[in-house]
């Protein structure tokens, strides 16, 4: 699930009637509640905004989430996407920021579907707290997709590009 994916789960939980959504993919667990979740406990708790909770799930199968109907449609399109980006390596992001195609907009993109990249490639900026931080690959072949827009903002250990390692 990318960034995009749970931004828009957020504000559509925001703007529903819902309280609470639960999403689970394999390794990956989302939790969003809303100012409508309320949970009893030895005191009361009441969220006064939607609140994102993500951790690293047990290994349990995407069906096995409990998710309200709206939100079923996530795993099936995960899984269909997931087929197609089988083999597929992944440039993550190691840290939270902006990031930036190039090292300027006059200039061109660092790296362009169909280049071939090498370990240590110099791919992407991230800026953070003003600081601008060349991201290098961990992988070696060819960009295959890039799945963030330029100026986006990215979190730690966000795919960025999609690598087809045979290319």
């Amino acid at each position: 699930m990318n960034f995009k994916e749970i931004k828009e789960l957020i504000k559509l939980a925001g703007e529903s009637n819902l309280s609470e959504i639960k999403l689970k993919e394999k390794d990956f667990e989302l939790t969003i509640k809303t100012d409508k979740y309320q949970k009893i406990s030895n005191s009361s708790f009441v969220s006064a905004a939607p609140q994102m909770i993500a951790s690293p799930a047990p290994q349990a199968p995407a069906a096995a989430a409990a998710a309200p109907v709206e939100a079923k449609a996530a795993p099936a399109a995960a899984e269909k996407e997931e087929g197609s980006t089988a083999g597929l390596l992944e440039v993550k992001s190691p840290i939270v920021g902006t990031f930036y195609r190039s090292s300027s907009p006059e200039k061109d993109p660092f790296v362009k579907v169909g280049d071939s990249i090498d370990v240590g490639s110099v791919v992407c900026i991230v800026e953070a707290m003003k600081l601008f931080n060349e991201i290098e690959s961990e992988v070696s072949g060819k960009i295959v997709k890039v799945l963030l827009d330029d100026s986006s903002p990215v979190e730690y250990d966000q795919v960025l590009f999609l690598v087809d390692p045979k290319g």
